[in-house]
């Protein structure tokens, strides 16, 4: 059984919020707008996503 995937897609822009959540958005791999990753589904991105759920689009591929 293959593992699960999230698409981690950048839509809103970090300017004006905590540095800590642009840390986190580097940490996913997102440093531009609209640039997407692949990453794992599990508990560790989740947790990452769900800091940054207001600036991030997320897909399960």
């Amino acid at each position: 059984m293959a593992s699960k995937k999230l698409k981690v897609t950048y839509v809103k822009s970090a300017i004006g919020y905590n540095k800590k959540q642009r840390v986190i958005l580097e940490a996913l791999g997102l440093t531009k707008l609209n640039q997407s990753n692949i990453l794992p589904d599990n508990e560790c991105v989740r947790g990452s996503i769900f800091k940054v759920k207001h600036l991030v689009k997320v897909e399960e591929v």
